[in-house]
């Protein structure tokens, strides 16, 4: 409380809420800034997408299918199996380049082909109304863009395009051309040759004469190492056995028959070794046989030769059933001799390899039925061909492929133990089956020596015939066994349509919107944070302890006398609430002295004291506005008076009272000008003679009015301050740094000054201005106030400069105000 009254100032002390009202207000009138970003960030997203050539996500599906037969369940307790389903194997087989290479040939990759467009790229493939055949016997010279011109029906020329700035930087220009077959005229099914091309031209589709496109012709290595790299394989759950095949194309569907011929050539890489063995049985019959056949015939002509020279015309009728017993015998020997061959066979073929076991024959597809080694060798086979595919997409030192070799070793160390037993037993059979052929062929030698020829040539016959007619049989069961192989996985789904991953259009759009209104609300947040100048009211109260007295508008008219000349505007409204005020704040004073400062020149000290003046005028008070700014004087310019008489003439004994007390054309109102510069301003004021001018000035009118130099600049105005009732300290928006109302805020905490209350000046309607909804006006000419980054107000120095600081930024922004 200061002398009674209540110090309003210390309420306004308390920490307050966060007013989102505030915030929301102030904000929300730049909604033109954050409409023109939005609109700016979506058109530059449509000029992406318009620009961007789109890149599509094709995928198809592979199901794996158990691959275990029984016997390597029986044997699963060694752990030697472990692993035959294993997914990553496939995953690996499907990512290696041998894959690749089977599915490329399936397709026509080698040429692409694109539309002549300068938005972006677009490529044909399938809609190419044109077909190039790249004859690869010869070097091509591949990468180079060949611009196609159609010139006739039949005719078309191929040429180059010249490059442009931007095309230096284009992969597709990179590469030089073949001149030798350029800028020629050719017809379609011509041979384009050269030293370094080679190559034919077909029409598909029907064109027009000066249609264009052009192709690139790519090697077929570059092809396959960049398409063994494309495609993505991983399992679609962790429990299942399906495999996912994707890869990303521009052209969905290029990407699509990729997908499809890749996971095509999985499934026939997987018939082919499952065939594999079935050829080779197949290729060992038909060897057997083809020896076979020569001997057959040999002991067909010795027959026919016999029965014609010891006439015999039936053979069986007259030996009777005297071989039966020796030709059943010989059928089991050969038999056995067959059995013995291929496990003999059998033991050279592992004795020679030593890791690639696929080629291997099963038992039971030559009609041996050992059921224990026939499962042995299958699983042999299996695990060999696992290595196989391992060996497609990795070395001989990887896990897996150890591993795997660990299986392989144990396999055939129980293959070699199983055979050595077969073939004991097999031999042991031999000789019991011989023995009791040789008692049957000492019976047989008793017969006549015609009967015993005969018998013999026979015995050779039927010998040949029935292991003849025994391979026939076993090649019939191999064809029909290879003929009904199946592939053990199969395609799932085939890859049809494709899912747009780039751009994303949706999310560019989102995003475009979120930038477009984040970006100019970040930028407005950093400026309003960076800008040290008072904006509102809001700020000038959280910075000033002092009262807060009146706000006063900005305007836009040509005077400075906005009260006098314009009484009806809103701004002389605002000056007679401030009269009002002043009125109950001093009202037990007899003759008011108000004393008006700031902390710099041009925070509108002049403008206010003439207006207030004026308000006090109209009310009916002889008032005298007395001019104490002897530094820099420019009340008399305003009011239309000589200032070659005045405050500082009278203080120096040049000039009486009645001289410097000036009348104006205004009813009751008074003017003090400031008077000729003087050389010491502040010794002036503190002379006794400005005691007695002010007593004067007390006794003849109701109110006084100074306008004085900045307290912030000055000494002059602290010694000024005893001589006032009330004092009013002028605060411009966007012009008074909050640093500056340090110093008043000391000096009001340490009761240096009293009676102080803050003037809001040059409030702008709307923008920054939080000014609850009600009408502001103001003053509009401009002051020069800074130099050299101090603020001086030219009160210690001259300066002749009158051009205003610059403040693009606040003015960019305004544009953008409502």
């Amino acid at each position: 409380m200061i002398d009674g009254r209540i110090d309003i100032s210390k309420f306004e002390q308390e920490a307050k809420p966060i007013d989102i009202k505030y915030y929301l207000i102030k904000y929300s009138r730049y909604w033109p800034l954050y409409g023109t970003c939005i609109f700016i960030a979506m058109v530059l997203v449509f000029l992406f997408h318009r620009y961007s050539v789109e890149e599509y996500q094709v995928q198809g599906s592979v199901l794996i299918k158990p691959k275990n037969s029984p016997e390597v369940r029986i044997l699963d307790r060694s752990n030697i199996f472990s692993g035959s389903n294993n997914l990553e194997n496939d995953i690996l087989l499907f990512t290696s380049k041998n894959l690749a290479e089977e599915a490329l040939k399936k397709l026509h990759f080698d040429v692409s082909y694109y539309a002549s467009t300068n938005i972006k790229e677009v490529e044909l493939y399938d809609k190419s109304p044109i077909k190039v055949l790249v004859d690869w016997n010869i070097h091509q010279s591949e990468g180079g863009t060949v611009h196609f011109t159609m010139v006739s029906d039949t005719e078309f020329t191929l040429t180059k395009e010249d490059k442009a700035f931007f095309d230096f930087f284009n992969s597709k220009n990179n590469r030089p051309l073949d001149e030798a077959i350029l800028n020629k005229t050719y017809k379609f099914g011509d041979v384009i040759q050269s030293d370094r091309s080679k190559f034919v031209v077909h029409q598909t589709r029907d064109m027009q004469e000066g249609d264009k496109l052009y192709f690139i012709i790519h090697n077929p290595v570059d092809v396959l190492d960049n398409y063994s790299r494309a495609v993505t394989v991983r399992p679609i759950n962790s429990l299942g056995t399906v495999l996912q095949v994707s890869m990303v194309s521009r052209v969905v569907e290029k990407g699509r028959d990729y997908v499809n011929a890749l996971m095509d050539s999985f499934i026939d890489y997987d018939l082919k070794e499952k065939n594999r063995i079935s050829e080779n049985t197949l290729r060992f019959i038909s060897d057997q046989m083809h020896i076979l056949e020569d001997t057959l015939k040999m002991v067909e002509s010795s027959m026919l030769n016999f029965k014609v020279d010891n006439k015999l015309m039936n053979v069986d009728s007259e030996f009777g059933g005297v071989l039966g017993n020796i030709q059943n015998l010989e059928n089991l020997i050969q038999e056995i001799n067959f059995e013995l061959s291929y496990y003999r066979s059998l033991q050279t073929y592992l004795s020679t390899k030593t890791e690639d076991y696929s080629d291997i024959i099963a038992p039971s597809i030559v009609g041996l039925s050992d059921g224990f080694l026939n499962g042995l060798i299958q699983s042999l086979v299996g695990v060999s061909m696992e290595r196989r595919k391992l060996l497609a997409v990795v070395n001989e030192n990887h896990p897996n492929v150890v591993q795997v070799d660990e299986q392989i070793s144990k396999l055939r160390e129980n293959i070699f133990e199983n055979i050595n037993n077969l073939v004991s037993n097999t031999e042991r059979r031999k000789v019991e089956a011989q023995k009791r052929l040789k008692e049957l062929d000492k019976e047989f030698a008793k017969l006549p020596q015609t009967e015993s020829d005969y018998t013999g040539i026979l015995r050779q016959y039927k010998l040949r015939e029935n292991l003849y007619n025994y391979l026939l049989e076993k090649r019939a069961e191999a064809g029909i066994a290879k003929a009904s192989n199946v592939p053990d996985n199969s395609v799932l789904d085939y890859a049809r349509r494709g899912s747009l991953i780039f751009p994303k259009k949706a999310q560019n759009y989102g995003l475009a919107l979120g930038l477009g209104f984040f970006i100019p609300l970040l930028f407005l947040l950093a400026f309003h944070y960076l800008n040290n100048r008072i904006m509102d009211q809001i700020q000038l109260k959280n910075a000033i302890r002092i009262p807060l007295l009146g706000t006063i508008g900005l305007s836009n008219k040509d005077t400075n006398m906005i009260v006098a000349e314009h009484p009806k505007a809103m701004v002389s409204e605002s000056f007679r609430s401030l009269r009002s005020a002043l009125f109950y704040i001093a009202s037990e004073k007899k003759c008011k002295k108000i004393l008006v400062t700031s902390s710099v020149s041009g925070e509108g000290k002049t403008f206010v004291s003439l207006n207030l003046a004026a308000a006090m005028a109209l009310s009916g008070k002889r008032t005298v506005l007395i001019g104490l700014d002897l530094r820099k004087p420019k009340i008399a310019d305003y009011v239309g008076v000589g200032n070659k008489v005045g405050l500082s003439s009278y203080l120096v004994d040049r000039s009486t009272k009645e001289e410097i007390v000036i009348p104006t054309k205004y009813e009751n109102l008074y003017i003090v000008p400031s008077g000729p510069v003087p050389p010491n301003p502040a010794e002036l004021l503190l002379k006794d003679k400005m005691v007695e001018f002010l007593t004067y000035l007390e006794g003849d009118f109701d109110v006084v009015v100074m306008d004085t130099p900045p307290i912030g600049l000055v000494s002059e105005t602290m010694d000024l301050l005893r001589f006032s009732d009330v004092n009013l300290y002028i605060i411009r928006q966007d012009y008074t740094h909050k640093k500056y109302l340090l110093m008043i805020n000391d000096l009001y905490a340490n009761d240096q000054i009293r009676d102080f209350y803050a003037v809001f000046n040059g409030i702008r309607a709307g923008g920054d201005v939080y000014d609850f909804g009600g009408y502001n006006y103001g003053y509009g000419y401009n002051y020069s106030y800074m130099r050299k980054n101090k603020y001086t107000g030219n009160y210690y120095e001259d300066d002749d400069s009158k051009k205003k600081p610059s403040q693009w930024l606040d003015k960019f922004i305004g544009k953008f105000r409502v």
